[in-house]
């Protein structure tokens, strides 16, 4: 690991200036991805500003319902808080399905959404990677790739996105806040991860010095009737092959109103509008959720290790939109 300097921050602006014209800094938040990817040469800050002792530590009600989500709430503190629970129960059985108990104390929101992805091609510096190095190949199209993605991918970049959290927070059409030297911004979580295409590096929306304040969530009485249910190769701290977050409002028989986000199919959180689509005024039955998953899978480009995925997506759609629509039945 290079030498690198360390800096804390007490308040949001100082930390941003801290980060002005420093273009190998790194804010700095639990460390439970960065330090790992310091320790293996893929990240070489010259300086790390600590965000931890930040007044972004809290979960509140905004006026309109939802609820707004501080960068450094540690994920197991966001897992626990009760209106989180209650309110959007998938975003905590999400959280709770990533990591261990020691992880989620020390991982942060902010930096939940930030993490790496975890290719093996890209945490190997001796191997090429167009996320690491662009131009120089994507090796996992023809070498390792059964975990990898089978939407929204391209020659050059095949990775997946490892977050939980950020599935449910698709689902929930969350708004990342951040802060700059130019002042606040946001933007919708649905449009802050760029697309693969031909620039895998540039991975966020984000400008260039920003530090996340916060997520808001807004108000969606559906997110109460919610499940996020995630498959992987073995029963803890292992990232998901396969998951979704799926919220369902079912009345008199028919789809009142629905959410759907799958995790690990791409290199973001994938927002399913399109089984959306179908769902919506349609018969709260298996025949009718199969038919949507068909629909969004159908844009699947399955490479020849991970087409497994397609056929797991679709039963996972099935399973959980029937667990939640028998649930309304109650």
């Amino acid at each position: 690991m290079r030498e690198f300097g360390y800096q804390r921050a007490y308040d949001v602006s100082g930390a941003v200036a801290l980060l002005e014209g420093e273009g190998e800094a790194r804010f700095l938040g639990g460390g439970t991805n960065l330090v790992d990817l310091m320790k293996t040469g893929v990240e070489r800050p010259a300086l790390l500003v600590d965000v931890r002792e930040l007044p972004l530590n809290r979960v509140e009600p905004t006026e309109d319902g939802g609820l707004r989500i501080g960068a450094t709430v540690t994920n197991s503190d966001l897992a626990a808080h009760p209106e989180v629970r209650r309110r959007y129960p998938a975003l905590a059985q999400a959280v709770l399905a990533g990591a261990s108990g020691q992880l989620r104390n020390m991982a942060t929101v902010g930096g939940n959404l930030l993490q790496r992805t975890r290719c093996g091609y890209f945490a190997d510096v001796t191997a090429p990677c167009n996320k690491r190095s662009p131009g120089s190949g994507c090796p996992a199209i023809e070498g390792e790739h059964h975990n990898h993605a089978v939407l929204g991918a391209s020659d050059h970049c095949v990775a997946t996105h490892p977050s939980d959290m950020g599935v449910a927070l698709a689902a929930f059409d969350a708004t990342v806040s951040y802060e700059t030297a130019d002042g606040p911004g946001e933007v919708p979580l649905a449009d802050f991860y760029l697309p693969v295409g031909e620039t895998p590096h540039l991975e966020t929306a984000l400008p260039p010095g920003a530090l996340i304040t916060g997520v808001t969530l807004p108000p969606a009485p559906v997110a109460a009737h919610s499940r996020y249910r995630k498959v992987r190769e073995r029963a803890s701290y292992a990232f998901a092959i396969g998951s979704i977050a799926a919220a369902l409002d079912v009345r008199d028989g028919v789809v009142h109103d629905v959410r759907l986000a799958f995790g690990a199919v791409a290199s973001r959180p994938w927002r399913a509008r399109a089984a959306e689509g179908v769902l919506l005024g349609a018969p709260a039955d298996a025949e009718t959720f199969a038919a949507a998953a068909e629909l969004e899978l159908a844009a699947a480009r399955p490479l020849p290790h991970n087409g497994y995925k397609v056929t797991l997506m679709r039963n996972l759609v099935v399973a959980v939109l029937s667990e939640l629509a028998e649930e309304a039945t109650r």
